[in-house]
């Protein structure tokens, strides 16, 4: 089942790639999706064996990572039949190409049992998620792809060192397979090691967004297709995150814990200061919810980086945010269909002109910043109180306060676009109205970051719990 999950994109990729014709394409990404969706959920009734001599694995935190990939991505692709269509001027062979691979490529992250495979993985979704932000060939769109690249290699090079410092540091073992790491990681080198854990979590930190490497992620975001944008905030960071969390694993089995935990709140912290600065005023409404990513990146780092029920908290917060921000660039998506501008001034009378657009985004504002009833509230109340049980009382306090100051300026500016008159310019000789096809997927990611809110299925809060359990936690 492992390599059928990650071959199967790939037989994908390249028929989409040989066909002629952009609607057989749209067939292909959408029965891909799905299928990849229906082996994903058997994966949680029939444990697979491990691949290539333990290279290929699939514990609890896969697992649970995979899941979230799978779902966005099958919701992404439903919204995208509606997306291509209109976009029907352009080819769509090297878009639907590359998001097939690039499918394989995240796939393959939750999977991989070796350090090197999994650097080799999260750089393969680089290289795949690359064309993918230039679909519109549009100068801002290149500038942005060629940031991503420059600044995402960067980060995946110090990456590539952590992993050399690592083996070095786990000399011994002759691997740097996961397994034999955890079992034997109390008989590293502890210089080595930290060295390599400072490189490993800058360069899966850049690639994950958290400051100050995050600069790429505002572009891309702002220039990528709303459906991409989903997919880059939605599960490319969380593949990037699992990768701080094997280094993690690492860590907490060679007795570093405290060590990678001072890291993590530092990026953490500085990561929600970042967002809060640059959110508050922002004129653009794609690049003010990708701020709300670097935000939400650096909560993960702060739940990981406070231990304890933080664990759970960070895990429960990456699965929330997922849903929440692939619901809320999708709506965005729909906000560019109407007003064709990216500009907050130009979105007015959103919930007059438009309700169901309207209702939507308000929904998704309120799930990204962690209102109740939705699930991210509670993830984030998690982290708060790990932050007071263990008496970071300093880290609690700017928590609380970046946090409020981010929910102020993203409150701004969505109370603007859905207040007031329509104004002439929704409606708008190339508007386009919302469809089923651009409803029914939003409405999907809404309605489970609302019921994480409230109800917590007993088979994700024991992958919660497992998942914590890998990290050190009780």
């Amino acid at each position: 089942m492992l390599l059928f999950l990650i071959l199967l994109p790939i037989l994908g990729a390249a028929v989409a790639f040989l066909l002629s014709n952009g609607r057989p394409r749209k067939i292909v990404l959408a029965g891909t999706s799905f299928i990849h969706l229906i082996g994903v959920v058997s994966i949680w009734k029939f444990s697979p064996a491990a691949w290539f001599h333990g290279f290929l694995g699939m514990d609890v935190l896969g697992r649970l990572i995979l899941t979230v990939v799978s779902i966005l991505f099958a919701a992404v692709s439903f919204y995208l039949w509606g997306y291509l269509k209109e976009e029907e001027e352009r080819s769509n062979r090297v878009f639907v190409t590359s998001l097939l691979l690039f499918l394989s490529a995240m796939t393959l992250v939750t999977m991989a049992r070796h350090m090197g495979l999994l650097w080799i993985a999260i750089e393969a979704t680089t290289l795949f998620s690359a064309p993918l932000i230039n679909f519109t060939r549009s100068p801002q769109s290149v500038e942005a792809m060629w940031k991503y690249l420059l600044i995402c290699s960067v980060g995946i090079a110090m990456a590539l060192l952590g992993t050399l410092f690592l083996a070095v540091s786990a000399a011994g073992t002759g691997t740097v397979l996961l397994d034999v790491l955890l079992d034997h990681a109390t008989l590293f080198s502890v210089p080595w090691l930290k060295l390599s854990v400072i490189f490993l979590f800058v360069g899966y930190g850049t690639k994950m967004g958290l400051a100050p490497m995050h600069t790429w992620l505002p572009d891309a975001h702002s220039e990528a297709p709303s459906p991409v944008s989903a997919l880059l905030s939605g599960v490319l960071l969380n593949c990037a995150f699992l990768g701080i969390l094997r280094v993690f694993q690492i860590c907490a089995a060679a007795g570093q814990t405290a060590f990678a935990q001072d890291l993590l709140l530092v990026m953490g912290l500085l990561s929600l200061a970042v967002a809060s600065i640059f959110v508050i005023g922002q004129t653009d409404y794609k690049r003010m919810f990708a701020y709300s990513s670097v935000e939400n990146m650096g909560i993960l780092a702060i739940g990981i980086g406070l231990g304890g029920v933080g664990l759970y908290g960070s895990l429960f917060h990456a699965v929330n945010n997922a849903f929440a921000k692939g619901m809320v660039f999708l709506v965005t998506g729909n906000l560019y269909r109407i007003y064709q501008s990216k500009k907050v001034n130009d979105v007015k009378g959103l919930l007059a002109g438009h309700p169901v657009t309207g209702i939507f985004l308000a929904m998704g504002f309120l799930a990204v910043t962690g209102i109740p009833p939705f699930g991210t509230f509670y993830s984030e109340l998690m982290i708060l109180n790990a932050a007071i049980r263990s008496g970071h009382f300093w880290v609690a306090f700017f928590y609380v306060l970046f946090l409020a100051l981010i929910f102020i300026g993203i409150a701004g500016s969505v109370l603007k676009m859905l207040r007031g008159d329509t104004g002439e310019q929704a409606g708008g000789p190339q508007a386009k109205k919302e469809d089923i096809g651009s409803i029914i997927p939003i409405l999907l990611l809404g309605l489970i970051v609302l019921m994480l809110g409230l109800y917590m299925p007993s088979f994700l809060d024991n992958a919660l719990k497992g998942s914590s359990t890998l990290l050190g936690g009780g």
